[in-house]
């Protein structure tokens, strides 16, 4: 699989995440990455499963700029796999997540 499509998978894997909990306020919130980092550490051949067990930090940063009205960051990582072959990562990220609240 092409690198690019493996950072979009990433850029989903985390995003999506966040997009969930800051659906789930009533104030809005814009999402930007400020960096994105990768490692490729082999070929993925086969279906690529892309995954970020952050959830629960990504539901506390939108809990404190929800609160505080400021832009926040916080570093995340996804992993992605080819599970047909191995549990073992074809890629790793990392991604700085910035929230900021734009209403008053």
């Amino acid at each position: 699989m092409y690198f690019a499509a493996l950072a979009v998978g990433a850029d989903c894997a985390v995003g999506l995440l966040a997009f969930q909990q800051i659906g789930q306020q009533k104030k809005n919130i814009s999402l930007i990455f400020k960096d994105f980092n990768a490692e490729f550490h082999r070929r993925a051949t086969a279906d690529v499963c892309f995954s970020c067990d952050q959830g629960e930090a990504i539901a506390e940063l939108v809990e404190k700029v929800n609160a505080s009205g400021q832009r926040l960051e916080l570093p995340l990582t996804a992993t992605a796999t080819v599970p047909a072959e191995s549990d073992e990562p074809v890629a790793s990220f990392r991604l700085t997540l910035s929230l900021k609240r734009t209403d008053p």
